[in-house]
């Protein structure tokens, strides 16, 4: 009897995308591995995003909810998903075809990791603005990617580090990813690329400028998490 391979819920968060969210959805629909869920969690969006989604009604679930930001988009993704693994994916953003299928196979490998990440690859959208253009320069290389798009996590492990902080406009997955290291997760990251990060004029890095504080604020809890837990292994310290 063949084996069959553990479903992987895909969750995309999409909030006024509507140019880039058919490109994200197919870029799902044509990966080598299966069997995947497809789940679009709608934040609000005011544009054509889901006059577009509907087109893809047969292979995607799609889901309308209040704006309430992408961490409770992606939260509620997570608790309509059934697989035993989860994959995010911004609307924005590309897989590559093989993407689930060399992630799965590290997980195969080890099944001790819990977290694989992969390899990500930066392009300028055609219609990003020659202003932002100039601001922001990206490498012509593939880096190490630890953003949403570029991993992929077990159903369990995820809970087990818990869900996206609601109260953050930007950085809720700096934050998720600061608790996944503190509790030591297990994790990986192949040499594969597996992501085109797209980069346009209305990245929320670019248009939330002002919530920078809130990365700031994420960095100086997680340090403080780990001076708490340090002091309680250790006894404190004088």
């Amino acid at each position: 009897m063949p084996q069959v391979n553990p479903l992987v819920s895909v969750i995309i968060p999409v909030f006024n995308t509507g140019r880039y969210i058919a490109e994200a959805i197919d870029s799902v629909l044509n990966q080598s591995y299966e069997p995947i869920e497809i789940l679009v969690i709608d934040d609000g969006s005011t544009d054509n995003t889901s006059v577009i989604v509907n087109r893809y009604l047969e292979s995607v679930q799609y889901y309308f909810q209040e704006n309430r930001g992408t961490g409770t988009a992606r939260n509620r993704g997570t608790q309509l998903a059934h697989g035993e693994f989860f994959a995010f994916l911004d609307a924005d953003d590309i897989w590559l075809p093989e993407k689930l299928s060399e992630q799965m196979r590290a997980f195969e490998a080890d099944d001790k990791t819990g977290i694989v990440f992969g390899q990500v690859e930066q392009f300028y959208s055609a219609d990003i603005s020659d202003s932002v253009r100039q601001k922001i320069s990206i490498s012509p290389r593939a880096v190490p990617g630890h953003i949403p798009s570029a991993f992929v996590i077990r159903r369990d492990v995820f809970f087990h580090v818990g869900l996206f902080d609601t109260r953050l406009q930007v950085g809720e997955f700096e934050d998720w990813f600061a608790r996944a290291i503190e509790q030591e997760q297990p994790m990986a990251t192949i040499p594969q690329l597996v992501t085109r990060r797209r980069i346009h004029d209305n990245n929320k890095g670019i248009v939330c400028r002002q919530h920078f504080h809130q990365r700031l604020a994420i960095l100086k809890a997680s340090l403080d998490r780990r001076r708490r837990r340090n002091l309680g292994e250790f006894g404190h310290q004088d």
